[in-house]
Parts: C-alpha cells; sequence; structure tokens
C-alpha cells in the first residue's frame, strides 16, 4: 500500500520514500505492499504553505477527477511498469529487472493530490532507490530503507514563490489597529500618538542629516581627486605632456626698465664707459650702419659676485629704452630632451619680434659652458648649440643684443666668446676706495644717518668689499641704531657694522678672567705701539680687547689708499706689527708665560716672508728667482728657502722686541687704557701715547 500524506509532511524534516518489497512465495493476490511515503513540501516548491492553504490552492487551480472517471481509473487493469535499479551486478545493470505494483489504496477516500496524479497518470510512482552518484544529485539524492535530515530549510524556486504569493499582498497596518492590537488604554493613545510622530520626524531628520553628510562626503572625496590628479599632472615621471608644453609654449613677456638708469650705478665707471656705446647703438643704429659698421651681438659681463653685472644690464636697457628680456642659465636646464633648446628659440623669436631689445643671460656659465663628451648626458649640447645658432647662425638678428653675466669667464665654451658672439667683454671688478665712497654715500641717502659722517673713512676700512657687502653694511648698521633706540645712524654704528661683517659678532656673554684679559691687553698693545712708530707701516684705526669671533681682541689697520703694489719696507713693516704681540707677552710676563694668541700673527708674517723670497724677488742671497712650486725643488733649494724665510722672521722678531722695550711706558699706558675703555679709536691712542689723559666717557 502507498499513501501520501499532506498533514504530517508540512514542516516535516523527514524524507519521502517509497520502498519495495521482494515477492513473497505462496501470495494469493500477488500484491505489492508499499510502505506509506511520505513527499516533503521542500521537494515541491510549498514549503510557505500551510495544510489548508495548501489543499484549498490544489482544489481552485487543479480540476479533481469526478467519482466515475476515479472508479473507472481505480478499477481498470493494474499498470505495469518496468524500473531499472542500480545493483550490485553488472548483469542486472544491463538487463533490469520487473517490478509489479497494484493499484491498491489504504484510504476509501482520495485525498486531492492523488486524485490529481490519478488524472495525470502519475500514479502508481515509483521512486529509484539507488542511482549513480553525479554532482547534481549529491545534495538531492534519496537514500533507500532509512530516513534523514535534511540540511537546511526549505528551498522554493523563485518562480514558484512570485506564482504562490502574487495574490498575497502586503498587509498594512494602520496606526488605530495598532492602538487596538497593543492593548493601549485610551488616556494613552494620545502620548502614543505623539510619541510615534515625534519619533517618525526624528528618523527623518536622521536620515536627512545622513545623506547630507553623504553628499557633503562624496564632494569632498571629488575635490581630492581632483586636486590629486592635477598633482599627478605636476610630475614630471607621470605627465610628460603637461611639463614639456607648458614650459615650449609659454609666451616670454619683456620687462620695462625705465626706472634704472646709469645714475643708479656707482662704483664701476669704466664698465659703465663701455656699456655707453651699446646704449648709443641702440639708440641710433643709423649712426654706426651709415659707415659700414655692424652692431654689436653680444656683451659679456664678467666680474665677482656683487659687483652690480645685473644691475649694468637693467641699466642698460632702461638708459636705450627698449624691452629687456631676462632669463637664467639654470632655465634652460630640464630633463627633458630638447626643452632647453625650445625655450632658447622661444626666447629668440620674441626678441626679434619686438626688436632693437635686449636679451640678458645671467649665470651664463649654465647654459654656456665647454662641451664635452658624457656617456651620462648624450643630449647635453642641445642647448648651447641653439644657443651658438642664434647668436650667430644661417639667420641674422639684427637689433637684438645679448646681454650675458657670469662669475667664471673659463668654464665658457670657446665658440660662445668668440667676436661675432661676445663681441664685447666687459670687467667688472670690486670697486675701488672712490667707488665704495659713492656706493655708501648712495645707499646713506636712503637711511637717515648723523651729517657728521664721513663715508671715506668706512670705505678706507673695507678694502675687498663689494657693492653688495656695502649695502648691508649700511642696512646692519641701521638695524643696530634702531636697538639701540637712537633717532639716526652715526660712525660708531658703522664701525660696529663693519667689525660684525669682518671678524663676526661681539661675544660679551664670554666670561674672560683678569689675567687673560691683562695679556690680551699688553698683546694688543704691543701691535699698536710697534704700527704707531714704524715709519712704513699702516695708520692704525683701532684697538680692542673686546672678543669677537674667535679672536679675544684685535688692531684694524686702516690704510689711506689702496695699495695696488708694496715696497719691501712695507710688507717688512707688517712682519714687524705681527710680531708685536708676541714680543710684548715675552717682554712682560716672561719667556714662560707667552700664549697661544699669536699664531695667526705668525701664520701672516710667514705667509709675507715666504713670499718675499720664493715670488717677489727680495732675497739677495736666492736672487729674482721665482719658486712657484717648492716640491719640484732640489734638497738644496728648499733648504736655502727655509733659511732665507727664517732669517727674515727673526729680524723681524728683533726689531719689535727693541720697539717694545725702547717705548715701555706708553706701552704700560696704553694697556692700561685698554684695560679700562676696552675700545680705543685712533685719536684716543694717540692721545694715551702721547702721555695725555682720556676724557670719561
Amino acid at each position: 500500500t502507498c499513501n501520501f500524506n499532506f498533514t504530517s509532511s508540512v514542516g516535516s524534516s523527514s524524507s519521502a520514500t517509497c520502498k519495495s518489497r521482494q515477492h513473497k512465495e505462496h501470495a494469493s493476490d500477488s500484491e505489492l505492499h508499499c510502505t506509506e511515503s511520505m513527499w516533503n513540501l521542500r521537494e515541491l516548491g510549498l514549503s510557505d504553505l500551510g495544510t489548508q492553504q495548501l489543499d484549498e490552492l490544489v482544489n481552485r487551480v487543479l480540476p479533481r477527477l469526478s467519482t466515475q472517471e476515479a472508479s473507472f481509473s481505480l478499477g481498470g487493469q493494474a499498470a505495469w511498469r518496468t524500473s531499472y535499479l542500480s545493483t550490485h551486478s553488472f548483469f542486472h545493470n544491463k538487463h533490469g529487472e520487473s517490478v509489479y505494483v497494484s493499484q491498491v489504496f489504504s484510504r476509501l477516500q482520495p485525498s486531492p493530490l492523488q486524485s490529481v496524479c490519478t488524472e495525470l497518470q502519475y500514479w502508481p510512482v515509483l521512486v529509484q532507490s539507488r542511482g549513480f552518484k553525479t554532482l547534481r544529485s549529491k545534495t538531492r539524492r534519496l537514500q533507500s530503507g532509512f530516513d534523514r535530515p535534511l540540511e537546511s530549510e526549505g528551498f522554493t524556486p523563485s518562480f514558484m514563490k512570485g506564482f504562490l504569493s502574487r495574490d498575497k499582498g502586503m498587509e498594512l497596518e494602520s496606526l488605530d489597529g495598532l492602538l487596538k492590537n497593543k492593548n493601549i488604554p485610551d488616556g494613552q493613545q494620545d502620548a502614543f500618538k505623539r510619541g510615534f510622530a515625534e519619533g517618525f520626524l526624528k528618523a527623518q531628520a536622521l536620515t536627512q542629516r545622513t545623506q547630507d553628510s553623504l553628499r557633503r562626503t562624496r564632494l569632498i572625496l571629488l575635490v581630492l581627486l581632483l586636486l590629486g590628479l592635477y598633482g599627478i599632472s605636476k610630475t614630471p615621471f607621470l605627465s610628460v605632456r603637461f611639463r614639456t608644453t607648458s614650459g615650449l609654449d609659454s609666451a616670454v613677456d619683456p620687462v620695462q626698465m625705465k626706472n634704472v638708469t646709469f645714475e643708479h650705478v656707482k662704483g664701476v665707471e669704466e664698465a659703465k664707459n663701455e656699456l655707453q656705446e651699446v646704449v648709443e647703438f641702440l639708440k641710433n643704429p643709423q649712426k654706426f650702419t651709415a659707415l659700414g659698421g655692424k652692431l654689436p651681438k653680444g656683451v659679456l659681463l664678467v666680474g665677482p659676485p656683487g659687483t652690480g653685472k645685473t644691475l649694468l644690464a637693467r641699466a642698460v636697457a632702461g638708459e636705450a629704452d627698449v624691452p629687456f628680456y631676462y632669463a637664467s642659465g639654470s632655465e634652460f636646464d630640464e630633463m627633458f630632451v630638447g626643452v632647453g633648446a625650445s625655450r632658447i628659440r622661444n626666447l629668440f623669436r620674441e626678441g626679434k619680434a619686438n626688436a632693437p631689445c635686449v636679451i640678458f643671460i645671467d649665470e651664463l656659465d649654465s647654459v654656456g659652458g665647454k662641451r664635452i663628451e658624457s656617456p651620462m648626458h648624450p643630449y647635453s649640447r642641445q642647448t648651447i648649440n641653439q644657443l651658438l645658432a642664434e647668436m650667430d647662425g644661417f639667420k641674422p638678428n639684427e637689433g637684438v643684443i645679448i646681454i650675458g653675466a657670469t662669475n667664471f669667464p673659463e668654464a665658457l665654451d670657446n665658440a660662445l666668446i668668440r667676436p661675432g658672439r661676445f663681441d664685447m667683454q666687459v670687467t667688472v671688478p670690486k670697486p675701488d676706495v672712490k667707488g665704495r665712497t659713492e656706493i655708501l654715500n648712495w645707499y646713506l641717502k636712503k637711511i637717515k644717518v648723523d651729517p657728521a659722517i664721513e663715508a671715506n673713512i668706512i670705505a678706507r676700512g673695507t678694502v675687498g668689499f663689494s657693492g653688495a657687502d656695502l649695502e648691508n653694511l649700511v642696512n646692519q648698521a641701521a638695524l643696530k641704531a634702531a636697538v639701540d633706540g637712537k633717532d639716526m645712524v652715526t660712525m660708531k654704528e658703522l664701525e660696529f657694522a663693519k667689525d660684525k661683517i669682518l671678524m663676526g659678532p661681539e661675544r660679551r656673554s664670554a666670561e674672560i678672567d683678569k689675567k687673560n684679559k691683562l695679556i690680551t691687553a699688553y698683546h694688543e698693545s704691543g701691535h699698536a705701539i710697534v704700527a704707531y712708530y714704524t715709519k712704513d707701516a699702516m695708520p692704525i684705526n683701532k684697538a680692542t680687547i673686546m672678543p669677537r669671533g674667535p679672536s679675544l681682541g684685535h688692531v684694524s689697520m686702516l690704510p689711506e689708499n689702496d695699495r695696488w703694489s708694496e715696497t719691501r719696507s712695507q710688507l717688512l713693516a707688517q712682519m714687524d706689527v705681527s710680531m708685536g704681540g708676541r714680543v710684548a707677552e715675552e717682554i712682560i710676563f716672561g719667556n714662560e708665560y707667552i700664549t697661544t694668541g699669536a699664531s695667526s700673527d705668525f701664520d701672516s708674517a710667514t705667509k709675507i716672508a715666504k713670499m718675499m723670497v720664493t715670488r717677489f724677488g727680495m732675497c739677495e742671497k736666492l736672487g729674482v728667482m721665482t719658486y712657484t712650486d717648492l716640491t719640484q725643488q732640489s734638497p738644496e733649494t728648499q733648504a736655502a728657502v727655509e733659511h732665507e724665510v727664517r732669517l727674515l722672521l727673526k729680524e723681524s722678531y728683533e726689531r719689535a722686541k727693541a720697539l717694545l722695550k725702547a717705548h715701555g711706558k706708553e706701552h704700560k699706558n696704553l694697556a692700561d687704557a685698554l684695560l679700562m675703555y676696552e675700545t680705543l679709536d685712533a685719536k684716543e691712542i694717540q692721545l694715551v701715547l702721547e702721555g695725555k689723559t682720556l676724557e670719561t666717557r
């Protein structure tokens, strides 16, 4: 007997199996009894419905058989079915085995599903209890003889779920229904509704804030993304196109220099005179071309840093009132091949379009250095080759004056400095005493100064200063006056600024004991005494025992004029002044208490003596022969040079010693004055040495 029980199968986890039993001997009706089978609703896709809903659905959708049709179908001849079951033998698998199943029902009235199955001729049902194992049947095969639990909840195909729940609408519960279901008293219903409304509004506001925050976050991320893309576009390795096009296609704008003329350039009169000719070329070119001459193509300004080369180029453009194109040599040096040459073409193209004009290339050695064959930079020649072709190539560039400035003319390529490219080479040296006085007066006009200031005194003490150094000196003096709370700049601030630049700042915080201070006072007094009483020595500017920089004190000398050459007597006088410090320590404190403070003095004295012997020809024994490299000379020659240098130093030491012993009283008075006042200028030193008393400060 085979029975399908829907009621017990709803929510059940047992397997639906049908078991075939073997034929029993001596069976009267040859009936095949089947155990009661349980079909799981999960297999039919009906697990979401209950028993009543399932029966109602089947009765409504699928037609039932009438009683006569069912009797005819059930009372007829038994239907034979053949099933091939997998057995333990290959023979049985190949030939199969006939199974006879009779239509016998255990129930008097068939269920609706039984009727449906009868109509569709799917009854009786034979379920294979053993089959071949495949990937598809692995998880859903049925095993005969025992029930096994399901591995998971019921699974309903999506198409069946849509079919079954199509007429099942979502039940929306109203607020009044919610009040009734929750059994809320009448007195609390208004409060419940009000709380429900407030909660709804707060939830809506929170949702709105969340959405606004999300929009802001997206906007910020978008902005950051755009900024990141912009930054990547500027990276040379990631965006070659942006970098190169911005450098190649950028327009070169001229600069008008009407406010800069030769009046603003001081201390370089010779360079100004030579550049005045270039100004005449730019103002009136017909004056020179009428005689068959050609305009100069280039002017090379050569000189140390800070001498005013850039200012001179600006003054040329300002005097001629022509467009001024400025470029630095480093602007043409790029990591990409051809960028430097393209920028030079751009520069000269703009210059030719606005001729007459001035093109100024600062730090020319960066772009015009000597051409070398380097495997590291195989394309390094392109930029300078383009510059050479633009200055004097196949195409003329009439009316364009190129002014170049460099501190290293020896590093320039020979093809660049030949006539036809840079026709004029103007040297811009450091200013002399007259030029320094002019420069100081020019910058002193821009600040509030004491009318009694003598710029020539500062100029005499600033040998080797460039125009930039003098500008810095005046600025430092103005800052010092402001710190001290003064209304104007005096000579004291200018002297302070000069000493600060030459020797470093004062070290007033340095704690020096009385003994070292006494030794320093006599040491510096010894220098001053020798300088004052030696014939060809430089005039004294001031003496001080104030620590400044690495020194504990110093005596500054002030030449009356710049010395272009020095005599043997002047060199010996400088050696004697250098020896004065050590000699003073030896005379006052004894040979056992000399200090290391004279090391720099001995360095300068030895240098002068060696130059006199090896370069200046001021030694009778060695004659006028020069010895540039003593290591290349014979041992005898080296010994002779050393002997003559020792002799000069010894004679200088003895002269300084004799002079200080002869002026012992003046030496003591000057040392005492230094201990009292710390710093003495030239007039005060003269008063002390003459035996006069100083005014109380």
